[in-house]
């Protein structure tokens, strides 16, 4: 981490973590008694325990998690996962706590807050426009969102007819011009 810092790294980002978090904590805590200054930031799924997360109190400086779907059924079909949305809903609003909104300095470069991403799905499967909704009632109206339009159908996607396209610039509008009528605008670019 150090070594990053000294070759001019904005953050340190950790993927998918959670199951080095004895390691995380310990290293940082050294790493910030060494001198290290810039960011951590958490980039994970979203399904995360409340638990884990207070552990990570004072540790995280940007949480990055995913909102990947909004319905229990969907997402035990399509990713195989028991109580996906009540656990995010839940550790958003943790992050969120810990966090805030995002906060970037002079220069752009962001240095605390909450990033949430969300991969908008063909057919609205993912239910972006509930996800939105939760964010801007329940998280914070500034919170930073990340709409991303890069869905691609592999793996077993082929074995879902509706999820096995990419997704249309019309789908993918409609979710930008809902997150602005929320006031979620973040300066999203339109699919052309």
């Amino acid at each position: 981490m150090l070594k990053l810092q000294e070759n001019g790294c904005h953050n340190i980002n950790l993927v998918t973590p959670t199951h080095y978090i004895p390691y995380i904590i310990s290293s940082v805590k050294n790493a910030i008694g060494s001198g290290l200054k810039i960011p951590i930031v958490y980039n994970t799924s979203g399904y995360e325990s409340i638990k884990t997360l207070r552990e990570l109190e004072g540790i995280i400086d940007i949480y990055m998690p995913d909102f990947k779907y909004w319905d229990e059924n969907l997402a035990y079909k399509y990713s195989k996962i028991h109580n996906y949305p009540d656990k995010t809903r839940e550790a958003i609003k943790e992050m969120y706590r810990q966090v805030g909104d995002l906060k970037c300095n002079a220069d752009g470069i962001a240095y605390r807050g909450l990033i949430v991403r969300h991969l908008i799905l063909p057919n609205n499967i993912a239910r972006s426009f509930e996800i939105l909704n939760f964010i801007a009632k329940e998280v914070s109206k500034d919170t930073y969102v990340n709409l991303m339009a890069q869905y691609h159908p592999t793996y077993h996607a082929y074995q879902y007819n509706e999820i096995n396209r990419r997704i249309s610039r019309e789908e993918y509008n409609k979710v930008i011009n809902f997150a602005r009528q929320l006031g979620l605008y973040r300066g999203f670019n339109e699919i052309r």
